[in-house]
């Protein structure tokens, strides 16, 4: 805890968890990491797109192992317990191994890991100020978009932190619908590029603002694979974790804004971020084919969007307060139309922090959707547990 009491600049902090030797320097492995997270909740209704049902229930159970590897590579295994019906699941996360002496600040991650684009998805579900990611991430990246690939990253030498990545994975999560399994895709189907740019304001105040590129080369749906409800939910009950809204590219403008008096994290500190996701070339046609739109429930627009912001406040060391809105506009494929849709959220949530491994915390969401079957407009109040078992690496920025 001891490191919550000095301020790390975002640029020291930033290279620490580019090479990871930060995170895993007292670990090897005779002497590994291990940890354990527990998410439990009440929820009072269903959301879109999300996977805590009504009821009580259990979010995921995190299960991590991580040590050094030797001086060149440092490695990871993720295992997430997850219940749904009645039915309980071992899915692996995470699985990589990366390197940690790369000359020129370049590194090199292999494996199963979470994608480095926008903001939110490199951090685990645990670390979140809100019970459930935003409607855009459950929408375009099912949550969080981890998968089986490679990454390549540089760190530039300059005084501002400047990182740049590109990553190529196996894509199954983000396919297009496929119906009848007649369509042949490729079998390294995603691409991205990204870079994050960052830096401090005097002692109190950091900042870091990203912009990310994913080209899903199975991404575009077509007439003959129409999103039927009961195959979305089918993967929905079998934990896929697959995105619900796809198309080819998919562009994510990202910023954060942290503040804390005289750098100290402990006492006060207080976050503002937000992100905002464009998917296009959704819909894919045969030469000279236009949409149709015989009336205004009809859509001819080819992209999906969402976004939010949220601010969360920590205004003493055991409590901590935020507030989020969010909404994304959709298109559902109908034959040979789109049919829009549209999600509104708004959340305030209120958490106890009894230590730095325990949080308790009550949620409200007000809800207003149009054009989701089997959606109503609700308010809804959901009780989460958190809590850290064993080492406890920090989380990033």
């Amino acid at each position: 805890m001891s490191a919550l009491n000095t301020r790390v600049s975002l640029l020291a902090l930033a290279c620490a968890v580019s090479s990871y030797s930060a995170m895993a320097e007292d670990s090897s492995l005779t002497n590994p990491s291990i940890s354990a997270v527990l998410d439990g909740y009440y929820q009072t209704g269903d959301r879109p797109l999300a996977e805590r049902a009504e009821g009580f229930g259990l979010g995921e159970t995190e299960l991590a192992l991580s040590a050094n590897i030797d001086e060149m590579f440092y490695g990871k295994v993720t295992a997430v317990v997850e219940s749904h019906d009645g039915e309980t699941e071992l899915n692996l996360e995470e699985a990589f191994i990366q390197t940690l002496a790369m000359p020129y600040g370049l590194s090199v991650r292999a494996g199963r890991f979470l994608s480095d684009i926008g903001y939110l998805n490199n951090q685990h579900l645990h670390t979140d100020a809100f019970t459930d990611r935003p409607a855009a991430y459950r929408a375009f990246l099912g949550g969080h978009y981890f998968d089986d690939g490679i990454r390549l990253n540089y760190v530039a030498p300059t005084d501002l932190y400047w990182t740049m990545g590109v990553e190529a994975f196996k894509g199954e999560s983000l396919r297009a619908t496929d119906e009848h399994a007649e369509r042949d895709f490729d079998d390294v189907g995603v691409y991205t590029a990204l870079t994050k740019i960052g830096g401090d304001i005097g002692i109190e105040s950091s900042w870091q603002l990203g912009l990310s590129y994913l080209r899903n080369q199975n991404g575009q749906a077509y007439a003959e694979d129409e999103h039927e409800d009961e195959a979305a939910d089918e993967g929905h009950a079998e934990h896929s974790h697959s995105a619900s809204y796809t198309g080819e590219n998919t562009y994510i403008a990202d910023f954060v804004y942290k503040w804390a008096p005289n750098g100290n994290y402990k006492y006060q500190n207080l976050t503002v971020s937000g992100e905002y996701f464009r998917v296009t070339d959704i819909f894919g046609m045969e030469p000279g084919h236009i949409l149709e739109a015989d009336h205004e429930d009809v859509s001819t627009d080819d992209y999906h969007q969402g976004w939010y912001v949220s601010s969360v406040y920590q205004f003493s060391p055991s409590w901590s307060a935020g507030i989020r809105y969010g909404q994304i506009d959709t298109n559902e494929i109908h034959e040979d139309h789109l049919d829009p849709q549209k999600l509104k959220e708004s959340e305030v949530s209120l958490a106890w922090h009894s230590s730095h491994f325990s949080t308790v915390r009550l949620q409200y969401t007000h809800q207003t959707g149009t054009n989701f079957d089997g959606f109503e407009d609700d308010n809804i109040f959901t009780l989460q547990y958190v809590m850290s078992l064993g080492s406890h690496g920090a989380h990033q920025f």
